[in-house]
């Protein structure tokens, strides 16, 4: 049994009556708070990686100082110090005679017991030991200093205060430097 109404209005229109619907594509709508806060996520994260990936990619393919080489300097500098103490009770001063005899030859390996390879053509630790003045000159290169060139490149240093004996090189006093890398 079908019932028609008839009151009120009449539920039979035709086309040209209906109301127009209005629809919107996917592509047409309006961007909404999820699509931007998902949107700037992914775009923050990206530049993230970027900055964090970037500067291993430029820097260049050398190592940093590590513990072994800060201590291994620290005990060359002591035992440079020690060998080359004057016996006349003054603290750290050095004999400057007994430095070039010792120290100024451009391989270091056996006097100090660094790693070298027994035909002396591969060196594992590279040392340089200088005396320089406070300003950071060296006072003497060709005399005091030693062991392999350094060339500003990474390395570990360690430094100790010295004096030289009967000598006005050092006045008042001199950096004893030991670099390793």
């Amino acid at each position: 049994m079908c019932r028609e109404r008839t009151h009120g209005r009449d539920r039979r229109r035709t086309a040209d009556q209906r109301h127009a619907t209005v629809s919107i594509s996917l592509g047409d709508r309006g961007q909404t708070t999820q699509d931007f806060a998902i949107g700037i996520g992914i775009f923050l994260l990206a530049i993230a990686f970027v900055f964090s990936f970037l500067p291993s990619v430029i820097t260049p393919f050398d190592s940093g100082v590590d513990g072994a080489e800060t201590a291994q300097a620290d005990r060359i500098a002591d035992l440079v110090v020690h060998n080359l103490s004057t016996s006349t009770g003054t603290a750290n001063q050095i004999n400057e005679t007994d430095f070039t005899a010792r120290y100024s030859n451009p391989n270091l390996s056996a006097e100090l017991g660094l790693r070298a390879s027994d035909s002396d053509d591969v060196v594992y630790d590279r040392v340089n030991v200088t005396v320089e003045t406070f300003q950071g000159a060296a006072v003497d290169t060709t005399t005091l200093s030693g062991g392999d060139a350094y060339e500003n490149e990474s390395a570990a240093s360690a430094a100790r205060i010295v004096t030289l004996e009967n000598s006005s090189k050092c006045d008042p006093a001199c950096r004893l430097v030991v670099r390793v890398w």
